[in-house]
């Protein structure tokens, strides 16, 4: 296999982080047009951006920078456990505010079809990127394991 140089890596990364970044603003458009005070903005941004990034570092860990900074991977073991506690924290946090608020608290003063929908929207988008960012938080320790041990004995990332 051909050996991907450091300037088509970080043409590579870029280009992802930009994709990320469009995906981001397409998927909380409508939050942002149609809510007011939305109390959930931070995390939902770090859902999205971690789901992206760690299934990104999953599937195609060779095209990445970090594919021979051993390091790297190493700490990215240990440091997926408090982010995987963290996430799931958050999500619980959201779950408490659906339980004890009205809906308006969530997306606002809306008509009431409109508030329906946004709401629905919100907490589907909410819990898809959750879930899947603590999901990938916990397979990626094993994929860097594998990496690590495939670069040791075989040369390869």
């Amino acid at each position: 296999m051909q050996e991907i140089s450091n300037a088509q890596k970080l043409r590579l990364e870029l280009l992802w982080w930009l994709l990320t970044g469009l995906f981001l603003a397409l998927v909380l458009a409508p939050v942002y047009l149609y809510t007011e005070g939305y109390p959930f903005w931070r995390i939902n941004i770090i859902y999205i951006v971690t789901f992206i990034t760690v299934a990104r570092y999953i599937f195609l860990l060779r095209t990445t920078f970090l594919a021979k900074i051993q390091w790297l991977k190493v700490a990215l073991i240990f440091l997926t456990i408090p982010a995987a506690f963290l996430l799931i924290q958050e999500m619980n946090r959201f779950q408490v505010f659906l339980d004890y608020n009205e809906p308006e608290d969530l997306v606002g003063l809306l008509p009431i079809e409109t508030s329906r929908a946004m709401v629905q929207y919100v907490r589907n988008e909410f819990i898809l990127f959750g879930v899947g960012s603590v999901i990938a938080l916990a397979i990626l320790p094993f994929r860097m394991i594998r990496s690590v041990w495939r670069y040791r004995n075989t040369g390869q990332p």
